[in-house]
């Protein structure tokens, strides 16, 4: 199997080096990855102005990795049209540092590289980890590449998109695996009106809403210290197309925890 590795935040991010040391076990890998950080790129592409690429020294000894000076989705088009000599089986995209939780999933660069890959006919993965100072990248990335077996043993459905986000718990506390869908509204966003000097600017601002209630969301799952699993369908034909089982997310999970 031959994975694409890609990320938002950066080519240098610690979460995607732990990513690509994992797949790096079980799979043929290549890294093509914005050089810097582009969080809330959504899945934009720069059609107006050209893409500039440049080989790197590998994230992982072996494994060819490129700096892209483009959106995420743009490293994802790059690696399929030109930089990857073979064909690749499947995306994934991260660890990010951050949940993509409900909403985000709209703005966050790292789903949207994972939708690239996807609307390309590609199975594809986005996985988070929480915003922390001590953030258990190793663990989301031992988890992607359990996922990544589901794929290639066919256990999951090729033509899906998974999203899939880890609660801010060591390995031992987290207590399962969640199927689940995005929340429909897990910020409010506010514009406060500031000045430099004479000069006016708008500041947008997001902010939490209350506590999910609605357990079948992804919200609800991480609050609760579960895994979520929330498969993305953006096509006509995906529609009540049953992507993962609940049997196969807490298989996922029993896996999970004797690693």
């Amino acid at each position: 199997m031959k994975i694409l590795a890609t990320n938002d935040d950066g080519i240098f991010a610690e979460g995607l080096k732990a990513l690509v040391s994992e797949l790096n076990n079980i799979a043929d890998v290549i890294v093509v990855a914005p050089d810097r950080e582009l969080h809330g790129m959504g899945a934009a592409v720069s059609l107006h102005k050209p893409v500039r690429a440049r080989e790197v020294a590998p994230l992982i000894e072996g494994v060819k990795s490129y700096a892209v000076e483009g959106t995420p989705a743009d490293c994802v088009i790059l690696a399929l049209g030109k930089l990857a000599k073979d064909k690749i089986d499947l995306v994934v995209s991260g660890v990010n540092r951050g949940l993509n939780l409900g909403d985000d999933i709209i703005i966050s660069g790292t789903v949207g590289a994972a939708l690239q890959g996807y609307v390309h006919g590609l199975p594809s993965i986005a996985i988070s980890s929480p915003l922390s100072d001590n953030p258990y990248f190793e663990d989301a990335a031992s988890f992607a590449a359990l996922v990544v077996k589901r794929f290639e043993s066919g256990k999951i459905k090729a033509n899906t998109c998974l999203n899939i986000n880890l609660p801010n718990l060591t390995q031992e506390k987290i207590k399962g695996a969640k199927l689940t869908y995005p929340a429909n509204r897990n910020h409010t966003d506010t514009v406060e009106e500031r000045y430099e000097g004479k000069r006016q600017h708008y500041w947008f601002v997001r902010q939490w809403v209350n506590k999910p209630t609605d357990e079948k969301t992804d919200t609800w799952a991480i609050a609760k210290g579960f895994i979520s699993i929330s498969p993305i369908f953006v096509t006509p034909a995906n529609r009540g197309h049953k992507a993962i089982s609940d049997d196969l997310c807490a298989e996922l999970f029993d896996e999970f925890k004797r690693l």
